[in-house]
């Protein structure tokens, strides 16, 4: 009977620390040659199973509440154990008495390079540096657990981009591009580096305005839901030209320009439609065929 409770109450108590994302990890190799894929399949579910099953917060999760999310990693060169390509990040989440996921992050890595040696371990060891595959890992862990905790509240999502930051910090010793300062490149240290930064803090009133004030009142006030939408996005307006490319804008837009449009599909009217238009014609011209949808 002791041993009977003892486990029960290791059953609750494991449960009730549920890790925070559900992850689809999908890696494609069709762009390198060989026939031997099979170590493409185990870092699959190596990434998998490292993103999924540990416990990257202090906070106790409920299997429901987990964060829903992919990382979808192109391979494009192979050289025994040196890999090259890129990886797509994307994640929701859920808006409150509906069943809709709304998009929060939609990433692109374009140097995504590692080593990986068949069955090697991925280990997260937040004090030291160890390669370079777990540190992109673990760092857009972070940047998916910062933006999500950003929308439910106002910059709550502090805490989990001074990890990434540290990620980054740590992984300057690798000597690589993508964790360097470099002056107008849009690169990891550039993404953390904005995302802390004082003069970015309207993106992140945004992305709390936008999610909890806006798209979660939808089902019970829709008028008033889109008008707080459309002024928020108006607000991006005052990042425009702040920092050189504009990357939070495009931060934004790359996971919500079709969003706005399906928003702007229906009713009802909004009284700041046609300003909101000029603002993103202005702030993201490269969706310009999508905004022309909006009428």
């Amino acid at each position: 009977m002791r041993k009977l409770f003892t486990l029960i109450v290791l059953f609750f108590s494991l449960a009730s620390q549920s890790q925070e994302l559900n992850c689809l990890v999908t890696i494609n190799d069709e762009q390198v040659a060989g026939s031997n894929k099979q170590v493409f399949r185990t870092l699959e579910r190596s990434i998998t199973e490292f993103v999924n099953q540990k416990k990257w917060t202090n906070k106790n999760v409920k299997p429901q509440e987990r964060i829903n999310c992919a990382m979808n990693i192109i391979i494009t060169k192979r050289d025994n154990n040196q890999f090259e390509g890129t990886i797509q990040i994307q994640s929701t989440r859920p808006v409150y008495k509906t069943s809709y996921e709304t998009p929060v992050l939609n990433l692109k890595d374009n140097d995504f390079n590692f080593k990986y040696n068949e069955f090697d371990q991925l280990i997260y060891n937040p004090t030291n540096f160890d390669s370079n595959l777990v540190s992109m890992i673990s760092f857009y862990v972070y940047v998916i657990l910062g933006m999500d905790a950003d929308t439910f509240a106002l910059r709550g999502g502090e805490a989990y981009f001074k990890q990434a930051e540290n990620v980054m910090l740590l992984a300057q010793q690798s000597g690589l591009n993508a964790w360097a300062n470099q002056i107008g490149k849009q690169n990891r240290f550039q993404l953390i580096d904005n995302l802390l930064s004082p003069n970015m803090r309207q993106f992140r009133s945004v992305m709390y305005n936008y999610h909890r004030k806006g798209f979660d009142i939808l089902n019970e006030n829709k008028s008033r839901g889109k008008q707080i939408i459309e002024n928020n996005i108006i607000t991006l307006d005052r990042l425009f030209n702040k920092v050189i490319g504009n990357p939070m804008i495009r931060l934004f837009f790359d996971a919500k320009a079709d969003e706005i449009v399906n928003l702007y599909s229906e009713g009802p009217n909004t009284r700041s439609k046609q300003r909101m238009l000029v603002v993103v014609q202005k702030i993201s011209p490269n969706n310009s065929s999508k905004w022309q949808k909006i009428n």
